[in-house]
């Protein structure tokens, strides 16, 4: 049997390596982001399906179910969508990105989960099993200065995948959630901080080896490829220079020699 999964934020960084892993490792996929053109490039290459949505507009969540219901079986919602906007302290911050921060992050992932769970279970009813996985970040786990907005739409999707999980007790669907720490992408830390391509560079600065989205998509594969009865309730996962959110070494790693 084939399994069809939905992922979001398709069109690039993490979302649209997790559609090439699913498609390696033999699923169906239907990727979905606002950006049709490179959606059309990545059903090119991929093989993939693609629907072009803006997932914070209620109709296009609606119009996404219909056309899903209308098209297959949906065994896996995968939610990669999302984003920060800005690194400003609290007392500073923008109440527009800290709302668009809330939407993309958390009432996103609400109403996909609302309008595409009858399917789920549809599928988990034939089929066995059926899976959400939420892609939050450490920022839900620990606050920084001039993290607030991120942190609070981080920790409210964590929220949301966490009640969700409780309340499904007792059906076979799984709940996942995959919580990176950093993670070098082409837009994540540019899109933050408005397009300062220099300001983005220095976050990675002598990192040596962060995290990138082919790593934290490796995972969402594992962890959906994983036998129906193995739920994977949180997996946090950083590079190994970055020993917590507020730990991070810059340079060469190298070990602690006697000598030294």
């Amino acid at each position: 049997m084939t399994r069809r999964a939905v992922v979001t934020g398709a069109s690039s960084g993490i979302g649209e390596a997790t559609v090439r892993a699913l498609r390696a490792s033999g699923w169906d996929v239907v990727g979905v982001a606002r950006r049709a053109d490179r959606l059309a490039a990545l059903e090119a290459e991929t093989g993939a399906a693609v629907y072009a949505a803006d997932l914070t507009k209620q109709a296009d969540v609606d119009a996404l179910a219909a056309w899903l219901a209308e098209s297959g079986p949906v065994h896996a919602l995968v939610q990669i969508a999302g984003g920060a906007r800005g690194a400003d302290r609290v007392e500073d911050g923008n109440a527009d990105d800290w709302r668009w921060m809330f939407e993309v992050n958390v009432l996103a992932a609400q109403m996909l989960v609302a309008a595409l769970l009858p399917q789920l279970r549809r599928a988990a009813a034939s089929d066995g099993h059926a899976d959400t996985l939420f892609l939050t970040s450490t920022a839900a786990q620990r606050a920084y200065p001039g993290g607030a907005g991120y942190n609070a739409a981080k920790a409210g999707e964590s929220m949301v995948a966490a009640a969700l999980r409780l309340e499904l007790n007792g059906e076979p669907i799984r709940v996942v959630e995959i919580a990176p720490g950093m993670v070098f992408t082409e837009e994540f830390t540019l899109n933050r901080l408005g397009g300062d391509r220099a300001a983005a560079e220095k976050v990675y600065d002598g990192v040596a080896e962060p995290l990138v989205a082919a790593d934290v998509a490796d995972v969402i594969a594992y962890a959906l490829n994983a036998p129906g009865h193995v739920n994977l309730d949180l997996i946090t996962m950083r590079p190994v220079a970055q020993s917590a959110q507020h730990l991070l070494a810059r340079g060469p790693l190298r070990p602690r020699l006697p000598m030294d």
